[in-house]
C-alpha cells in the first residue's frame, strides 16, 4: 500500500541488484506482503537485461525465520498474491545467477530461498533448521529445492530431527556453497564471486543455471540435448565474442570490473 515502508529493500549498483529481506521485528518472516515484494523484484530483475547478478540478504539477527506463522494461523482474506512455491520457482528460472548472501539464522520457509540461490555463503555464527516438524507439519515446499542441493542422508538427518545445524554442516551438507569467519569475510566473498560472474557471458551464466536440468532426462536423451545447447552457443555472438576475445589476448566485451573503482 501507499506509504508502507517496503519489506525488500531493492539497490542497484551497476550491473549488480541486491534484494534485502528488511522485516527485522520478525526475524524477516515470509509474510503475504514480503513475499509479493520479493517475488516482484526477482521479476524486475529477470526483465531487466542490464542486471547480471542478483544478491539476496537480510537484516538483523536473521536472514530468514520461514513463513509468518502468525499470520498463517489468522490468515487475512483473499488468497496469497504470491506463494513461496512461485518464489522458489522464480529465483530458479531467474536467468541471472542468484548468490544468497546469508547474514544470520535461516529456519523453514528460509532454507528454501537459500537452497534456491546458485551460490549461498554465510558466517560461521549462523545457524540452520528445518523446523517444520517441531511445530506439526513438514519441510514440503522447500525440500524441492534442499533435495536439489542435499544428500538425502543429509536432508533426513536435518529434516526428520528438526535440529539445529551450524554454517559449517550446512556447507558440507550442500545447504551452502562455503562458510567464512565473520560478516566482514561474508561481504569479501560475495564481492569476489561477484566480480567472478562479471567476468562471464550473461547468455552462457544462463545456460549453464539450466545445466542441472539435465538429470532428469535419460543419459541419451540428455546428450543429445546438451550437444544442441552447445552447438548453438558456440554459433550465437557470445561465443564468437569470446573465443575471438581469447586468442586476441583481450578482455571480452561483456566482462565488467568489480567491485567499481572508488570515483575520483
Amino acid at each position: 500500500m501507499p506509504g508502507e515502508v517496503p519489506l525488500v529493500r531493492q539497490a542497484r549498483e551497476g550491473p549488480v541488484l541486491t534484494l534485502t529481506l528488511d522485516s527485522p521485528s520478525n526475524r524477516n518472516a515470509l509474510s503475504r506482503r514480503l513475499l509479493a515484494e520479493l517475488g516482484s523484484g526477482l521479476r524486475d530483475a529477470g526483465a531487466d537485461p542490464d542486471v547480471r547478478v542478483v544478491v539476496l540478504s537480510g537484516t538483523g539477527a536473521a536472514f530468514c525465520s520461514g513463513l509468518d506463522l502468525r499470520e498463517r494461523l489468522h490468515p487475512p482474506p483473499g488468497e496469497p498474491p504470491t506463494t513461496l512455491a512461485e518464489v522458489l520457482s522464480s529465483i530458479v528460472a531467474l536467468p541471472q545467477p542468484v548468490v544468497a548472501r546469508v547474514n544470520g539464522h535461516v529456519r523453514a520457509g528460509g532454507m528454501g530461498l537459500v537452497c534456491a540461490a546458485d551460490l549461498a555463503v554465510a558466517a560461521r555464527d549462523a545457524t540452520f533448521g528445518f523446523s517444520e516438524v517441531r511445530v506439526g507439519v513438514a519441510p514440503a515446499v522447500i525440500a524441492v529445492p534442499a533435495l536439489r542441493r542435499m544428500g538425502r542422508r543429509a536432508f533426513d538427518r536435518y529434516a526428520l530431527t528438526g535440529d539445529v545445524f551450524g554454517a559449517a554442516e550446512a556447507a558440507a551438507a550442500g545447504v551452502l556453497t562455503d562458510a567464512v569467519e565473520d560478516a566482514e569475510a561474508l561481504d569479501r566473498w560475495v564481492a569476489e564471486v561477484v566480480g567472478s560472474l562479471l567476468r562471464s557471458a550473461p547468455s552462457a551464466l544462463t545456460a549453464t543455471k539450466s545445466l542441472p536440468e539435465l538429470l532428469a532426462r535419460p543419459w541419451s536423451e540428455a546428450l543429445d540435448v546438451a550437444a544442441r545447447l552447445s552447438e548453438s552457443l558456440f554459433g550465437a555472438d557470445a561465443g564468437a565474442e569470446g573465443m575471438s576475445a581469447f586468442l586476441e589476448k583481450r578482455r571480452p566485451s561483456w566482462v565488467v570490473e568489480w567491485p567499481p573503482r572508488p570515483r575520483d
